[in-house]
């Protein structure tokens, strides 16, 4: 795994071990971004972990592995396509992430020809296309052969799929005798959305954004499948060809235009750095109102005979680089602010965007936290800056630190039209125009409609069938909620006697409504009936009790086991303090927590939903870690002082590892209480009750064999 230790303090067995895992995480990464189409890093997170791998191998050459990522380019193509040996390797670029990374790409050629810092040396710039590489090969003018990269050596034949892309012509005039033309194949952002909303239309799963859109649809083993997506076409490049096209590479783009193709107009020459680096600030100014992706640009030397003489890398050329956006940031328009009432009855304002790619995802929303966020004063998130509010029609910073939703980093006041007047925010609620106070101490609004508010049924069932909760295939956050407007799913329950209301032999039936058949419905039954056997902590999560996250429903099913175990114990805690203290004694419940799930227990109609839901649903129990052979296994553990040779976090996860439960408080209940320097008043409260008291030394002697 990747350290945050200094390369220069790395020990030879440590950088072996971290080469071994960079080589195998790149390798997977590599496959799910160009074969499967389904990327598992962020650009920068990918890129990153490049960086570190190459950093590695300068300061320990003879460690470098045969299989290392800075000798591979892509992976090695899928099976279900014929293979294409390229005849001239598809290369990756080298990145540049800064102007000072630039400016020495620039020396470095310079250095290698010989030439001083005023000799004229011209570059092209060109937008780089967020799509899949794909080689165009004619003969005599004419397509006999597409393939995509693949590993660089060896792609995938997609001659079929490629024809129906309307931007690559099928035959051309003043061509070679044999000409392979490279490019990239995207998808526009307004195609890009109308495909989407398609795809939801029949309940299949989105595209997480145009990149993985473009890759899916060209790689598709259907031709007919790819013909009705709207794919386009970038040329850029050349592979083989029997006779030179040009003396510069502006030359061969504009050669290339003649000829059909489509050549990116955002292409400039460049005398040097400073026009380069002007050019991409430029396009960077642009990239939110493309209507396609770009995730840097790339320079290249334009007089081709220096290109031939600077050759090649292993995997990349000399002659070129890409310059990379920050990937987790992008400027763009704030076109509006609406408030959206959660599942709890929280007013949240929501930035609508003018649609731009950040961190590989198409953003078009940005939260803005509350009201004292949007006018500057902090609120939940980090100020914007000291008095610089938030309007409509700004031009601002969206950024995405890793992968949670977006937020917005800065305003530009420069760009801010003089229409734009502060944003003024509601006092009443928009779904149900119940009054939304803010109580003292919170942030929020919070509607007091409660169950009279459509938006909170309407938002509990998009929770509901969320990814982390229940999941049904084929009933997303829209289905459920034309469902919820028609009156037939107004809680959860519902959904589990969807069929028995509306499925065959009924007068209103799903499979007579637009866009849904006899097929498709049969399919969204069988997924919910799939769905009636369910873990705990899905279901714990999916009834969307405040404060009750992801890792909190992993923590409570782990610590009850049975829903039959945590309705008691919940039930319990309304009158009977040990149940509660019980509850808070869990590591990581507080009173907050504690106190939402006692009274969603406590009041009647979340009770009786609830009851309805478990009617339908068998509860898979979900055990704690075994712990089998260790000799803590199934006993309460309390830590407290200071511990010196772990963390509390790692001591905690290393309990737990071996089946036994952390508390945060001692009590009689508690086994053991594992007492470091400092400790207080638990180890006063643990010896009056006459616990086990262990030293840390003596508690990782305890479990040393475990």
């Amino acid at each position: 795994m990747v350290s945050d230790t200094d390369i220069s303090d790395l020990t030879e067995d440590q950088a072996r071990a971290e080469l071994e895992w960079l080589a195998a995480r790149i390798a997977e990464a590599d496959v799910a971004y160009h074969r499967e189409d389904a990327p598992l890093l962020t650009d920068s997170d990918y890129d990153a972990l490049r960086r570190r791998n190459l950093a590695i191998e300068e300061r320990f050459p003879h460690l470098r592995r045969a299989d290392s990522p800075a000798m591979r380019v892509g992976a090695a193509p899928a099976d279900g396509f014929s293979k294409v040996r390229h005849r001239v390797r598809m290369l990756s670029l080298a990145n540049a992430f800064s102007a000072e990374e630039v400016t020495e790409f620039d020396t470095r050629i310079r250095r290698f020809l010989g030439l001083d810092a005023e000799a004229p040396l011209a570059y092209t710039a060109e937008p780089k296309i967020d799509g899949l590489s794909l080689s165009l090969r004619y003969e005599k003018g004419v397509l006999v052969q597409a393939a995509t990269r693949g590993d660089g050596a060896e792609g995938e034949n997609v001659t079929a799929n490629a024809r129906t892309v309307d931007d690559i012509p099928e035959r051309i005039a003043d061509a070679p005798e044999v000409m392979e033309v490279r490019g990239e194949v995207y998808m526009a952002h307004d195609d890009f959305e109308a495909l989407n909303a398609a795809q939801e239309a029949r309940g299949a799963r989105p595209f997480a954004n145009p990149r993985n859109a473009a890759a899916g649809s060209l790689r598709q083993l259907d031709a007919g499948v790819t013909a009705a997506r709207p794919l386009r076409f970038f040329a850029y490049a050349w592979g083989e060809v029997s006779e030179p096209l040009g003396e510069t590479q502006s030359g061969v783009l504009a050669r290339f235009k003649a000829m059909g193709f489509s050549v990116n107009p955002l292409t400039q020459l460049c005398d040097g750095p400073g026009a380069m680096i002007a050019r991409y600030d430029h396009i960077a100014a642009e990239r939110a109102m493309l209507p396609y992706d770009i995730d840097g640009v790339v320079y290249k030397l334009d007089r081709l005979d220096l290109q031939e003489r600077l050759g090649f890398r292993s995997t990349t050329p000399r002659w070129a680089i890409a310059h990379k956006f920050a990937a987790e940031e992008a400027v763009t328009e704030l076109t509006a602010i609406e408030i959206q009432v959660g599942r709890t009855g929280a007013l949240s304002p929501v930035a609508r965007l003018r649609p731009v790619t950040v961190g590989g995802v198409v953003v078009s929303n940005a939260t803005l936290h509350n009201e004292d966020y949007i006018a500057g004063r902090g609120g939940d998130g980090e100020p914007i800056r000291e008095g610089r509010d938030i309007r409509v029609g700004d031009w601002v910073t969206v950024y995405r630190a890793g992968d949670v939703i977006p937020k917005i980093k800065d305003v530009d006041l420069s760009r801010r039209p003089d229409s734009a007047v502060p944003y003024v925010f509601p006092e009443t609620c928009p779904a149900c125009g119940s009054h939304a106070p803010r109580e003292p101490g919170e942030a929020v609004r919070r509607c007091s409609g409660g169950l009279i508010c459509p938006a909170q049924s309407v938002e509990k069932l998009r929770h509901f069938v969320s990814r982390a909760a229940f999941d049904i295939d084929g009933l997303g956050a829209r289905q459920v909620e034309a469902f919820h407007s028609m009156g037939w799913v107004n809680e959860p329950a519902d959904i589990f006697t969807l069929k028995d209301r509306h499925g065959p032999g009924n007068l209103q039936r799903v499979q007579s409504l637009e866009g849904w058949g006899e097929k498709s419905a049969t399919k969204l039954f069988a997924a919910i009936d799939e769905r009636r056997r369910i873990p705990l902590n899905r279901l714990i999560f999916g009834l969307g009790i405040r404060h009750v996250g992801e890792s909190t429903a992993t923590l409570l099913a782990r610590h009850y086991g049975s829903w039959r175990a945590f309705e008691a114990a919940m039930r319990a805690a309304q009158e009977d303090e040990a149940e509660r203290q019980g509850l808070l004694d869990i590591d990581g419940v507080g009173t907050v927590l504690a106190s939402a799930l006692i009274e969603t227990f406590a009041e009647p109609n979340a009770r009786a939903a609830m009851d309805r839901l478990l009617a339908q649903l068998e509860v898979e129990d979900v055990a704690a870690p075994s712990g089998a052979g260790s000799p803590v296994a199934g006993k309460t553990v309390v830590f407290t002082g200071t511990l010196e040779k772990m963390t509390r976090a790692e001591a905690k996860a290393r309990a737990e590892s071996l089946g036994a439960k952390v508390s945060g408080s001692v009590s009689k209940k508690t086994d053991i209480v594992v007492a470091g320097p400092g400790a207080g008043s638990k180890l006063a409260q643990a010896e009056a009750l006459g616990l086990e008291v262990l030293s840390e030394d003596d508690w990782l002697a305890l479990i040393s064999g475990a």
